[in-house]
């Protein structure tokens, strides 16, 4: 299995489209923060409109998708003179159609907006370890645009259509637009580096490798031989590719596998610490604490059992 695939498995991802909005001019929507282990994206399939988290603040056009890991209130607001307008919702059977307050005018934008879930191990390490807010365009490559376009299309039918089925369908759709998020290496539309997509091959086969074994004996001597790169050379070259350090990054590919185990597998703690790499179960505890808040014996017994184990 790859990487992306391994990593959105050990998640224990959902996904869910919430609302479809049909935004008229000098339109403000403010999007209160979700649940906990709920991530928001947006997806705008045509026109253009600016995109406020935090001191954050992105132009977005069709074709672009932000995803917000940190689960914060954010701000849309579509372009127009005079003072924004609020919105009107009304729920629908499986999306809430959200369209602009009568005196707006026709939409400027049309936009789908949901929420992806995941569990508190894995899952909330991924997350927490992707920019935020993470924002890509599938506008740079005629390869991209075609898949959007078919993604889009499909999106707009089933917002429209309803249907038996619907539901599955938006969800199965939006967690192929998370892979590609997550293979998307960095471009002009994404601000920050993707961990998961590293643009020098020999950088990315070194990712592959730690979140393939992670209990092996990843020394950055032997992880620069594999590159072909001097020590400091790919101790730089890691850094720059991947936004973290080899040691961090080393560190939370092993908690991801440890958490994925101890949910899915009835192995001893001391059982997964070895097989992650650590020498001790008292440094795996600490480490496994240290990141998540909580034991590894309290994590399995809230967890052991649940989806995908």
């Amino acid at each position: 299995m790859d990487s992306i695939s391994r990593l959105l498995r050990m998640a224990r991802l959902g996904a869910r489209v919430d609302r479809r909005c049909l935004l008229g001019g000098a339109t403000r929507m403010d999007v209160a923060a979700p649940a906990e282990r709920e991530a928001p994206f947006h997806v705008l399939l045509e026109g253009e409109c600016t995109f406020q988290v935090g001191k954050t603040v992105l132009d977005l056009r069709a074709g672009d998708i932000v995803i917000v890991p940190g689960g914060r209130p954010h701000r849309v607001t579509t372009p127009g003179r005079g003072r924004k307008r609020g919105i009107e919702s009304a729920p629908g059977e499986v999306l809430i159609g959200t369209r602009s307050a009568g005196d707006a005018g026709p939409p400027v934008i049309d936009l789908f907006c949901g929420h992806y879930t995941f569990d508190t191990g894995a899952g909330r390490l991924l997350f927490r370890s992707l920019p935020d807010p993470v924002h890509v365009s599938f506008g740079q490559s005629a390869e991209s645009d075609e898949v959007l376009r078919m993604l889009s299309a499909l999106m707009r039918r089933e917002a429209e259509r309803e249907g038996e089925g619907t539901a599955a369908i938006l969800a199965s759709l939006s967690t192929v637009l998370l892979a590609m998020v997550l293979r998307t290496s960095r471009g002009e539309a994404t601000k920050a580096t993707l961990w998961t997509a590293a643009a020098d091959e020999r950088i990315a086969e070194a990712v592959e490798a730690m979140l393939h074994e992670p209990g092996e004996s990843w020394t950055i001597e032997r992880l620069s031989r594999a590159a072909r790169m001097s020590r400091a050379t790919f101790l730089r070259h890691f850094t720059r590719h991947t936004g973290t350090t080899v040691g961090a990054f080393l560190a939370r590919a092993r908690l991801m596998a440890a958490a994925d185990l101890l949910a899915s597998t009835d192995a001893t703690v001391g059982t997964v610490a070895a097989r992650v790499g650590y020498q001790s179960e008292s440094a795996f505890s600490r480490a496994f604490k240290a990141e998540l808040g909580v034991t590894p014996a309290r994590f399995r017994r809230a967890n052991i059992g649940g989806p995908g184990s």
